[in-house]
């Protein structure tokens, strides 16, 4: 048995790009840049060496998303990895990205710059919120009958 799961965090490289396959399937696909923090050999400080992961991920909700997200959006992304090669100008290449199957959003501001928080997230259903509780009246050590 083997297990193909990878937890990410970071922002977003570059504004997704949504496509269209010839069967009507959307395809969401995006960067995301994750720091890797490691201590300088010549220095002894610690520093962040950022890695560049392609996410893609398929389907109605690749739409919805798309709308949510921008350049520098901060997200954390649950997936799979999903390896990929081929050949360009005779050269062998591949690469390793992730498939996303979850998706939250980190960022208060949109991408139009509106506060994302006031729109309900597409992935969740909206819910209530409780009413406002009274003001406790103020209590003092006297008023406390032990």
């Amino acid at each position: 048995m083997s297990i193909n799961r990878v937890n990410i965090s970071g922002n977003l490289t570059r504004d997704p790009e949504l496509r269209v396959t010839a069967s009507g399937t959307q395809v969401l696909s995006f960067g995301v840049a994750v720091n890797d923090r490691r201590r300088n050999p010549q220095t002894g400080e610690w520093e962040d060496y950022p890695n560049f992961v392609d996410c893609t991920m398929f389907g109605t909700r690749a739409e919805a998303v798309r709308r949510y997200l921008s350049k520098g959006s901060k997200v954390a992304i649950e997936g799979k990895l999903r390896y990929s090669s081929w050949e360009k100008d005779g050269e062998r290449r591949s690469k390793i990205g992730v498939i996303v199957d979850e998706i939250e959003f980190m960022s208060r501001a949109g991408r139009d710059g509106q506060e994302a928080m006031e729109q309900p997230h597409p992935s969740q259903p909206m819910m209530a919120t409780a009413p406002a509780q009274p003001p406790m009246p103020d209590l003092y050590d006297e008023d406390i009958p032990f």
